[in-house]
């Protein structure tokens, strides 16, 4: 349909993660960009906990940042503590996560925000879309002020505020955060055009004041060193970090809290929404896991000019004096002062098979969500969808082929997969293992995968470019380097032996030498004065992700050729056209669940629940395949 004349090219409604990133995403493609939040001095706020990154949530900012988002730059300008989770195990786990001040992230977010000259900014509550007299266009919006804005496209990205509902105890307020009021009239608005909607909810912990913990009675734990980054920019390094500390929860606290049950919304059946299942409350958890004594607790400094702390695992929607008893029996914590109580909010969403892959809705042309209101949780799984969201109403705008990730190219594939194809019954959340492909998908190679694939679509800048050329040219210069030199018995037999390794008879190449458990290339550097001189120039990070490649390449073939295998079933359209509750050959659930998602291809089609292999063999047979 034509797009009327309209006052923004592109109109993002929320200025949170998700927001932040579509707004960006469309104004870096030339689009004019009105970014309306409650606001202001919110932008970029972190309303949980003052960390980015985590297990898959780490490969997320760094896709984002490949793709030339603007998350990874910003952990990385106020981390306070940076460490590679899943060290210990396979590269395909290794997950970066950073504590940050929470504060200057915000601080930071709005900054870089102001300096894109077509992104403009709007501080008032949204309460309705402007449509078309057939309710199958988005317009604009009309805010609670009585402004109304015309736009192009809309991105909203709401998060806990459509209808939100704060619970402490037996005792509720709306509201979308503490202290920020809650948003009406969207999702009334939209459901009367056909939209479905649900509840959700979500929980905090209470923060504390740090001056008054006794951090001696706490395991301390320290960030790496050297610390990494996010960003494959240049950011400055991360100096001087700050510890986190890490306690436990005991018997004592567990009775404290079971005796408060009664008064616990989510046991009284007050609070109706869903929560996520792998970040349960601390009430949740003594339920659910009652044989368990203890359970692990990370305080979390707030920032570095903050006594502030932010205590990692003591969700509650327990009242105030129920949360500070239980308190005071944590080691550590035992004169404690809080400087306010946890709280657990629900919040309206809609199901996300309601979308597109592109993030635009199917019942409102150019209606555009991403983050919370698609039912996830999470500051990077927001992001994610945030920058997917903004890219593709930018193409709506000037008329470009759509951005859409696959599973085998990012983690932004699967999660926007998994949402479309098999929508959600619990707030949703990266791990990874949702991902088929995750030795393909690894946090040290996002910008490989995507970065060229941004830069040809017109986000990623001339520079970013560049800097993904160089370390990918370095990676193939390193691999031929180690294939085609060798090292003769003489030089590496002994060391061989004191690792436990066989010896060699010939001289062998490097690259094979690699391939053994036990033999890594910086051992290798000691003996081989000339592989020392080599390595030095390269980027440390071309290093390491040369030697994985090297390392796993079986296996990394292996996953390459299943994913070419699922591509070609990607390949196999279905028909929009298609009336699937015609088809008696299928099964009478597998009719059901494909005309409520209506995937559009065989492989989306085969990873909706309830949908058999049977059923997708009938379907390829109807469809002459």
């Amino acid at each position: 349909m034509k797009h009327p004349k309209s006052e923004f090219d592109v109109i993002v409604v929320g200025a949170g993660h998700a927001g932040n990133e579509a707004a960006a995403a469309a104004a870096h493609l030339g689009c004019s960009v009105l970014l309306i939040t409650q606001d202001m001095t919110k932008i970029g706020q972190m309303s949980c906990n003052p960390a980015m990154g985590g297990i898959a949530k780490g490969q997320l900012v760094r896709e984002i940042d490949a793709l030339g988002g603007l998350s990874g730059i910003i952990t990385d300008e106020t981390m306070i503590q940076f460490r590679m989770l899943n060290r210990s195990k396979g590269p395909a786990l290794w997950s970066p996560r950073a504590q940050n001040d929470r504060a200057a992230f915000a601080a930071r977010w709005r900054w870089h925000l102001e300096q894109i000259p077509n992104l403009f900014f709007w501080q008032d509550t949204v309460t309705g879309l402007l449509l078309t007299p057939d309710k199958r266009q988005v317009l604009g919006v009309q805010t609670r002020t009585g402004k109304t804005f015309t736009a192009q496209t809309v991105v909203l990205t709401t998060g806990t505020f459509l209808g939100g509902l704060i619970h402490i105890g037996l005792v509720q307020q709306p509201g979308g955060r503490m202290g920020e009021a809650a948003s009406y009239g969207v999702t009334e608005q939209l459901r009367e055009i056909g939209f479905e909607t649900g509840r959700m909810k979500t929980g905090t912990p209470p923060r504390i004041d740090g001056r008054t913990v006794d951090f001696s009675r706490m395991e301390p734990q320290y960030g790496d060193e050297p610390p990494g980054r996010f960003s494959y920019e240049d950011t400055p390094p991360l100096t001087d970090q700050l510890p986190c500390w890490i306690t436990y929860t005991n018997p004592k606290v567990h009775r404290v809290l079971e005796e408060g049950l009664s008064q616990s919304p989510l046991y009284t059946g007050v609070i109706q929404g869903i929560g996520p299942r792998y970040c349960p409350s601390i009430e949740d958890k003594i339920v659910r896991f009652s044989e368990k004594e203890r359970h692990q607790l990370f305080l979390e400094p707030e920032g570095r000019h903050t006594v502030e702390m932010y205590l990692n695992g003591f969700s509650s929607s327990l009242p105030e004096a129920i949360q500070v008893e239980a308190l005071h029996h944590i080691p550590g914590l035992e004169n404690a002062r809080i400087f306010r109580p946890g709280y657990a909010i629900e919040y309206d969403y809609f199901p996300p098979y309601q979308l597109h892959p592109t993030l635009e809705t199917r019942l409102v042309e150019n209606l555009f969500f991403a983050g919370q209101i698609n039912g996830t949780t999470g500051y990077e799984e927001a992001a994610a969808q945030g920058i997917i969201a903004g890219m593709n109403a930018a193409t709506k705008v000037k008329n470009l082929p759509p951005f859409t990730l696959s599973r085998d190219e990012a983690y932004i594939g699967v999660l926007i997969d998994d949402l479309i194809t098999k929508g959600v019954d619990e707030p949703y959340r990266m791990f990874t293992s949702r991902a088929e492909f995750r030795l393909l998908l690894r946090q040290d190679n996002a910008d490989l995968r995507l970065t060229e694939k941004s830069y040809r679509f017109g986000l990623t800048s001339e520079r970013r470019y560049g800097r993904m050329r160089s370390r990918r040219e370095q990676i193939q210069q390193l691999l031929a380097y180690l294939k085609d030199t060798k090292a003769p018995p003489d030089l590496v037999n002994g060391w061989l032996e004191s690792l436990g390794e066989a010896p060699i008879s010939q001289k062998v190449p490097l690259s094979t030498l690699l391939l053994r458990p036990r033999v890594t290339l910086q051992g290798l550097a000691q003996l081989h004065p000339e592989l020392q001189v080599f390595l030095a120039r390269l980027d440390p990070t071309a290093i390491e992700t040369a030697e994985i490649e090297l390392t796993y390449g079986g296996y990394l073939e292996k996953e390459r050729l299943q994913a070419e295998k699922l591509r070609r079933l990607e390949e196999v359209p279905l028909p929009e056209s298609l009336d699937f509750r015609q088809m008696a050959f299928l099964s009478f659930e597998a009719r059901e669940k494909l005309q409520k998602h209506r995937p559009r291809t065989i492989r989306q089609a085969s990873q909706i629940s309830g949908v058999s292999p049977a059923d997708i063999s009938a379907l390829l047979t109807y469809l002459g395949r």
